[in-house]
């Protein structure tokens, strides 16, 4: 036996421990109210969280019970889309804690999913700054940048003293944790920089807070569209960036994690805008507007079809000549369109670099057509033999006649595939130089118009070389 097995039998494979489970069978255990509370403690809030898809209503109503506000609040920012669902148990009481305590934007989120009688009644029940808050952020549109941000963090006045501006940050910590950078504003809220907890720790009692702050600190506007601020915000990779209403007074945070949620959702609608949709959709959209989204791309894709079909058309003669050709027609098309979408997916990540030249371009243009070349000639040496065999003993048709169309389509693929690379990289990059979103345009045009360059190519050699020329069929 060798070393490695006797050592792999020797010492038994790490398991991580299933928390959720664990907590779910506490739950359905006999200890007292005040023993289960104790045990609770010893479990992190997203751990909870995960037990809660396990448990029934009542277990859930059980658990709510025994946790504290400020740990269910936690426990509940973990719950992400059940979140909702969640709060829907809660009693009035308990719900009206809750909500206060979680990130501003997810409370806002649920109180829109409520009718107006109910959003009225629970805001009217809360404290005037929970509702000053709330109102402040459900006052902007899910695509501007004031709906994701938060008012947890510290504000302190320019003018003090770091001994001031430490007796400001333990108070004002009490109901803010994102301390790590504090803001410093003047009398009227304007924001004058920011200061790194680290250097107000280390700075000397009797110094002027202005001489440690940083004046020249990223921010961005409340009203800023997220698509059009993302990607600067996520370059200064801060853990977090100050959110200013138009008069530059400061009015909220984006924290690292909020920055991080914005960027996985503008790559979620990205995906979407491949597929030819306008954004992502989630699992409780209407009907009719998941219609919306895909029928107009639909209708545009079903013309530039009938184009192609009429393409098709106009090579009848070879379809009856030689109807073997369209056994392997599917195959140019589909490895065009594959090159074109790889193609596709390159430029697109390229050309978030704004600072992109036009040699560079240029630069990813004839290196995408030689990828599309190298990997079109080594598929054509390989179609060759094995189309060729495969025709010779399965279609019966005699050695030469089997190498020629085994020989078509390979110089079909190698054609079809340089120019696939061709327009998967122009497409994308005309329609930046034109100011349209390249990931929803490009997507579904760029295959339909590689099926026609394909469709041509295919059947135009078949015509030509082996009709016109070798008289095949």
């Amino acid at each position: 036996m060798s070393d490695k097995n006797i050592l792999s039998q020797a010492v038994p494979a790490v398991r991580h421990p299933d928390y959720k489970h664990e907590i779910a069978a506490l739950l359905r255990g006999n200890l007292a109210p005040r023993q289960l509370q104790k045990q609770l403690e010893d479990y992190h809030e997203h751990d909870i969280a995960e037990a809660l898809e396990l448990l029934r209503r009542d277990e859930r109503c059980r658990l709510y019970a025994l946790l504290d506000a400020p740990t269910l609040a936690g426990v509940l920012e973990y719950t992400e889309e059940d979140l909702p669902v969640y709060l829907e148990e809660l009693g009035i009481r308990k719900k009206l804690e809750v909500l206060p305590l979680l990130e501003p934007s997810a409370a806002v989120d649920y109180l829109k999913g409520l009718d107006k009688a109910q959003r009225s009644a629970l805001i009217d029940l809360m404290a005037d700054d929970v509702k000053q808050e709330l109102t402040l952020l459900s006052s902007f549109d899910e695509d501007e940048i004031g709906s994701r941000m938060t008012t947890n963090y510290v504000a302190i006045r320019s003018d003090l003293t770091v001994r001031q501006a430490m007796k400001e940050l333990v108070r004002q910590a009490a109901d803010n944790d994102n301390i790590s950078t504090l803001y410093a504003v003047d009398d009227a809220d304007v924001l004058v920089g920011a200061i790194d907890l680290k250097e107000l720790i280390i700075a000397r009692e009797n110094m002027a807070l202005e001489d440690i702050l940083m004046t020249s600190y990223p921010y961005v506007y409340a009203d800023e569209l997220v698509e059009d601020c993302i990607e600067r915000i996520r370059g200064y990779s801060e853990d977090s960036i100050p959110v200013l209403d138009a008069e530059n007074r400061l009015c909220g945070a984006l924290t690292a994690q909020d920055v991080a949620e914005l960027v996985a959702d503008e790559l979620g609608d990205d995906y979407a805008k491949l597929g030819g949709l306008t954004a992502e959709e989630d699992l409780q959209e209407p009907l009719v507007r998941s219609i919306s989204k895909r029928l107009p791309w639909l209708v545009v894709l079903l013309g530039l079809g009938l184009v192609v079909s009429s393409v098709v058309g106009l090579f009848e003669r070879v379809v009856t000549h030689l109807a073997v050709v369209i056994c392997f027609q599917s195959l140019v098309l589909d490895m065009a369109g594959n090159v074109g979408t790889q193609s596709l997916a390159v430029t697109i990540r390229v050309l978030v670099d704004e600072n992109l030249t036009t040699s560079k371009k240029l630069h990813l243009l004839f290196k995408e057509m030689r990828v599309g070349l190298v990997n079109g000639a080594l598929l054509a040496v390989m179609a060759l033999g094995f189309l060729g065999v495969y025709i010779h003993f399965f279609k019966a048709y005699a050695w030469g006649e089997a190498f020629l169309l085994s020989g078509c389509v390979g110089i079909s693929l190698i054609v079809a595939m340089v120019i696939s690379s061709l327009v998967g990289t122009v497409i994308p990059m005309l329609f930046h130089k034109i100011h349209i979103d390249p990931a929803v345009a490009s997507g579904p045009l760029i295959t339909t118009i590689n099926d026609l360059v394909a469709v041509v190519v295919y059947y135009g050699l078949a015509m030509i070389v082996l009709i016109d020329m070798f008289h095949l069929g």
